[in-house]
């Protein structure tokens, strides 16, 4: 990208394109790292490099199936939360107030791991999109 400048930009140039032209200008624009068409423009009429980002179709599969798997692994952790706040309403049965004593532990281990999954994917997915 290019280096923020504080100069005064005071000349704008107006230019029509065909809507062929435009899309394949927008295109490359959008396969570049460029966050604004204008300064996509600038670099490439002022002969500086551009970056342009690469897809891998793989990874693209691989992040479809992480991000379906993080959304499978926060239903679980919400679904046995709920199980166990039901239970706690049936305190009044011996063996329900031993299960649930029993499975706090059991509950805290199982939301920490989810917490840690979604920290890793998280931390994988900034990587690789990035």
């Amino acid at each position: 990208m290019m280096k923020k400048e504080n100069s005064n930009r005071t000349r704008i140039v107006g230019l029509r394109f065909t809507p062929e032209e435009y899309q394949k200008i927008e295109r490359k624009w959008k396969a570049s790292t460029c966050r604004k068409l204008s300064d996509y423009i600038r670099m490439h009429l002022f002969n500086k490099p551009i970056t342009v980002k690469y897809r891998s179709e793989s990874l693209d599969d691989f992040m479809a199936e992480v991000i379906k798997l993080k959304s499978e692994l926060h239903s679980l952790g919400n679904n046995f939360n709920q199980s166990v706040k039901k239970l706690h309403t049936l305190r009044q049965i011996p063996e329900f107030k031993t299960w649930i004593l029993n499975s706090q532990f059991e509950r805290k281990m199982l939301l920490e791991k989810v917490e840690e999954i979604k920290i890793h994917f998280q931390k994988i997915t900034e990587k690789w999109l990035l």
